[in-house]
């Protein structure tokens, strides 16, 4: 005989929870089962997602020779398009290489330099550089801003790229099958090793002078110029000889050392360049263009203008160059200081000037009251007073 409470109990299908102050939680048997659900599926989820990527990694091992092949034939491909690309849209050649020692490069840019200036709607002066064995080794002078670094750059940029498989940014290229290409270009120093810049200028001619062969590629710029002129100048005539005589290198060689290009009278293979300047009106204008030949100076004193240097320290140096250029240069030093007073250029002031016709005119003028014929006329009138 069943009970009328138990057979109440067992229609309900609600299952008490907790009892709370203000409420009374139920469950059910199907929501229990769900929740336990969706407590593991998380679980089988990544156990599922392991299974198909261990499936994945087997399958991939099992032919990852064959996908190796593929992917150095793509990344071929794309380096050969990149290549091709860049050699019709920026007119690049196709360079000769041979076992020979000839280094001829007609029309040489710079490919960075040359794509910066094509952003700014400017063009790139090409340059001529052959090193053949009458001239292997190229004494390289000229004034800061003209392009001796953009030059020697350029060259070892293209010998990289013809002997890459690439296509040159230049007219034409003949290349000597190169080496080894050594580069002491820029200055920097190495404060963590205790060297100073000059140490560090040192140390890589030092490693250029004692691994260069006959088949080397070298480009060198302003050797010795982290210590005293007559030091630098010594290292820098020792260094030349050493690479005409003794390593037998084709070689740039970049420098503001004048003296040097006397070498040429008794060094066969040592030829003089130099970046071409033209003077205008007291300024000088850059041609960034390498011509046969030495440069007559420095121009230091017109870059320093060029950079924004105070009027006063341009004078001050003009006068000092002046003084040190004239008659002997030992007895100008000595006498240096009591010849230029220093500040003698900073005392004195410019003579006050008496405003001119035309000055005083315009301080006359009132814009904001003038008609436009009234306006018109008195642009006439300041046009005839310039007459």
């Amino acid at each position: 005989m069943v009970k009328i409470g138990d057979e109440k109990q067992e229609d309900n299908p609600f299952i008490h929870r907790q009892t709370l102050a203000n409420n009374v939680r139920f469950t059910t048997p199907e929501l229990s089962e769900l929740e336990r659900d969706l407590s593991s599926a998380a679980d089988k989820a990544l156990a599922i997602e392991q299974e198909i990527f261990g499936d994945f990694v087997h399958q991939v091992n099992s032919i990852a020779q064959e996908i190796g092949h593929i992917a150095g034939a793509l990344a071929a491909l794309d380096v050969a398009t990149a290549m091709a690309t860049l050699a019709v849209t920026h007119n690049y050649t196709r360079p000769d290489i041979d076992h020979s020692l000839a280094f001829d490069i007609q029309g040489g840019r710079h490919s960075v330099v040359e794509t910066a200036l094509q952003k700014q709607s400017e063009s790139f002066i090409p340059n001529d550089c052959d090193l053949g064995e009458k001239q292997r080794l190229w004494l390289l002078t000229g004034p800061n801003m003209a392009g001796k670094s953009t030059f020697l750059r350029q060259n070892a940029l293209i010998v990289i790229l013809a002997q890459i498989g690439a296509f040159v940014p230049a007219s034409s290229a003949h290349i000597g099958v190169v080496d080894r290409l050594f580069s002491r270009v820029g200055a920097a120093d190495d404060l963590a090793r205790g060297q100073s810049t000059f140490m560090v200028e040192m140390v890589e001619t030092a490693t250029i002078l004692n691994q260069a062969t006959d088949r080397s590629l070298i480009i060198l710029d302003e050797i010795g110029r982290g210590t005293a002129t007559f030091d630098g100048l010594s290292i820098a005539w020792a260094c030349v000889e050493q690479l005409h005589e003794v390593n037998q290198s084709r070689a740039l060689f970049a420098t503001h050392y004048h003296e040097l290009t006397t070498l040429q009278d008794r060094l066969s293979s040592l030829a003089c360049y130099s970046l071409q300047v033209k003077e205008w009106e007291g300024n000088i204008v850059f041609t960034h263009h390498v011509a046969k030949g030495t440069a007559d100076k420095s121009y230091g004193i017109h870059v320093a203008k060029l950079a924004g240097l105070p009027n006063n320290v341009i004078q001050r140096a003009q006068n000092v160059l002046t003084n040190l250029t004239s008659g002997e240069p030992a007895k100008n030093l000595k006498n240096l200081n009591a010849d230029l007073p220093l500040f003698t250029a900073q005392t004195h002031q410019p003579i006050p000037l008496e405003p001119s016709a035309v000055e005083q005119s315009l301080k006359e003028i009132n814009p904001d009251t003038l008609t436009p014929r009234e306006a018109l006329e008195a642009l006439y009138a300041l046009k005839d007073a310039l007459k």
